[in-house]
């Protein structure tokens, strides 16, 4: 298959079809004849993602939407953080150690950061079905053990149920709380990527297994949120924190 200038195609807003001709590859599209233009969709993508997170945190903020912790405390929480200058060695520490990942989760750590949505409006209600967007790789607000003895934890553990129950599934890279666990809520597993997985756009394990970017256009069409918190009588404000934010 020609590249057929996917990148070029990607930004003039042939979207679908990029991302359907990548799907396509599987792992192919580590060939060195097309790597690099497919990594450049997926950090063009990024880059998006990073513009739309980077407006929604303001316009929550005007709202009086205030970000915190999903505990009794509701600790303040800096809702986005930037990928660090270690971002990329983060990155390939990632593909390393767990195989393969998807190119799009390489984009995002290298390029958009940790993000952080949970949180409560004062008019909005507890809103526990909402789930806000959390995706989580660097691990920069996390203080004391690091992030990646958590991620080998949580593998060391898969691959020890895995040897016991072969219909266990793949690994899930652990970047989210649950729906419920975001409502301070006894809930599931946590959210995460499939690994390994040698593709351009991951499997993204939420309710349900869905491809990534999928995931995040649902998320960017409710305002920040996989499941808009307000119902329709509300559909001025949601168009208030959508308007302008970049499909994926």
């Amino acid at each position: 298959m020609s590249v057929g200038g996917w990148a070029d195609r990607y930004r003039q807003g042939d979207r679908e079809r990029v991302w359907s001709e990548l799907g396509r590859l599987g792992s192919n599209v580590r060939d060195p004849s097309v790597l690099t233009e497919a990594q450049a969709v997926c950090d063009e993508m990024a880059l998006r993602v990073r513009f739309n997170i980077e407006l929604l945190v303001n316009r929550l903020q005007s709202q009086e939407y205030v970000f915190h912790s999903n505990d009794d405390a509701r600790t303040p929480v800096v809702p986005f953080q930037p990928a660090s200058v270690r971002a990329s060695q983060f990155a390939a520490w990632l593909e390393e150690r767990f195989g393969p990942v998807p190119l799009v989760l390489s984009s995002w750590i290298r390029l958009v950061g940790d993000v952080w949505l949970v949180g409560t409006h004062p008019g909005w209600g507890e809103s526990s079905a909402a789930d806000p967007l959390v995706i989580e790789l660097e691990g920069t607000r996390y203080s004391g053990e690091s992030i990646s003895s958590y991620f080998i934890s949580e593998h060391e553990a898969w691959a020890e149920e895995a040897r016991d129950d072969p219909a266990v599934g793949s690994f899930v890279l652990p970047v989210a709380p649950d729906r419920l666990h975001k409502a301070n809520v006894s809930g599931g597993a946590p959210f995460g990527f499939r690994v390994p997985d040698g593709g351009a756009d991951g499997v993204f394990a939420a309710e349900n297994d869905m491809s990534f970017v999928s995931y995040l256009n649902l998320i960017f069409r409710n305002g920040g949120f996989a499941c808009w918190p307000l119902g329709d009588r509300h559909e001025r404000l949601r168009k208030s924190l959508t308007d302008g934010l970049l499909l994926l």
